[in-house]
């Protein structure tokens, strides 16, 4: 898949760095949690869709 680019930098490469810098800020286990978090979130937008999809 091909990075779109925009300035000197790819979105790849800004995410890579954004992700980076947000590790440094909340350290490891801050990182760790915001990623249990996210997958939280997923199951449960997964979930929300099965049940929708469901009832059509």
């Amino acid at each position: 898949m091909a990075d779109k680019q925009k300035g000197n930098m790819s979105v790849g490469e800004a995410g890579k760095k954004g992700g980076e810098t947000r590790k440094q800020e909340l350290g490891h286990e801050g990182y760790q949690e915001l990623g249990q978090k996210g997958g939280q979130r997923v199951r449960e937008l997964v979930e929300e869709g099965k049940k929708t999809q469901g009832k059509s």
